[in-house]
């Protein structure tokens, strides 16, 4: 097998490809694109001139209170798409993981795998590549069956999304630029560090649910109440998966309306309408007994499941050092 890699860094120059799974895609590649302080590149290996996998992978620049004042940060969602079930995926990802990783090494301080569907798939690739794993948990939402969303939440939740309504609260989808600029004034004043500490900028946002990408990939959910944007979530579908990848709301000033928990209730109670298999939260953490954010979550229902992240340093002291603890 000859596996010709091919790395593109403008969306320009992406062509048309085939596939379906959003966090390899040419349209994820151009919200990245779009989004300040954000650098995708897309790696698409071929044989004999077939497209037969694809790996996103985005470099962050993250501000820091302390120094080093900022970093840079490689993200990669799953270990990419494959094209081809006839051919042996880890031989492949072990080709376009030695690949990104020259590539990156020399851009980011750090890479790192994460939302990885099987956590034992590319084990020696990863080593081999001087990787280490780290213990990580995952929050996903079975709504496929004959028994509905409402049914599978716990009684209070039940109960608080019932109240929050009764109390004013209303939960549309964003429709214009006024609801999106609110929204992520909103969500990025009263986003909790604990859940991620990044935050993007206002056009990854106006990108991820425009259509000039081609298809829309992403919707944004937001509770009202008396005029004003007290909540909501974003969420982005891939295959027959809904994944919510930011949530929040004004818990505290606006506790009787539940504008956190009526934001996630929508973002479920649409993908169940719309015929998604799951509804995945994208970041619930390390395997911490303590967890506001997770423990929040699993009251919709959903299942927790263990999981790894893959990391991988540029100081070879640092990494070295890591891998003894972790692995």
């Amino acid at each position: 097998m000859s596996l010709k890699l091919t790395t593109y860094y403008q969306g320009n120059q992406v062509p048309e490809l085939p596939g379906t799974n959003i966090f390899h895609s040419k349209e994820l590649f151009l919200v990245y694109e779009a989004t300040p302080n954000y650098e995708p590149i897309l790696i698409v290996g071929s044989i004999d001139e077939r497209p037969v996998v694809k790996l996103l992978a985005v470099t962050r620049k993250s501000t820091r209170l302390f120094p080093p004042s900022f970093i840079y940060r490689c993200e990669i969602y799953g270990i990419g798409e494959y094209l081809d079930d006839t051919l042996d995926q880890e031989e492949i990802f072990d080709e376009i993981l030695e690949h990104l990783t020259n590539e990156m090494l020399s851009k980011s301080f750090l890479i790192e795998f994460r939302n990885l569907e099987n956590s034992l798939f590319g084990y020696k690739c990863f080593r081999r590549n001087q990787y280490f794993p780290v213990n990580w948990l995952r929050v996903r939402n079975s709504i496929h069956s004959m028994k509905s969303p409402m049914d599978r939440i716990s009684y209070s939740r039940r109960r608080q999304i019932r109240k929050g309504f009764k109390n004013g609260a209303q939960v549309i989808e964003a429709k214009n630029d006024e609801d999106i600029i609110e929204f992520s004034r909103m969500l990025k004043k009263n986003y909790s560090g604990k859940i991620l500490k990044h935050f993007p900028s206002l056009l990854f946002f106006q990108r991820l649910v425009s259509k000039t990408v081609g298809i829309e990939i992403g919707k944004i959910f937001i509770v009202r109440y008396k005029n004003k944007i007290i909540g909501g979530s974003v969420c982005i579908f891939s295959d027959n998966n809904a994944y919510i990848w930011f949530s929040g709301g004004m818990k505290k000033t606006y506790a009787k309306q539940y504008p956190g928990v009526l934001a996630v209730w929508k973002t479920i109670e649409y993908a169940h309408a719309n015929a998604y298999r799951h509804v995945e939260f994208l970041d619930v953490g390390l395997p911490f007994e303590k967890h506001g954010y997770r423990n929040f979550v699993l009251r919709f229902g959903g299942k927790q499941s263990s999981t790894r992240r893959w990391f991988r340093f540029r100081w070879k002291t640092l990494n070295n050092l890591l891998a003894k603890i972790y692995l």
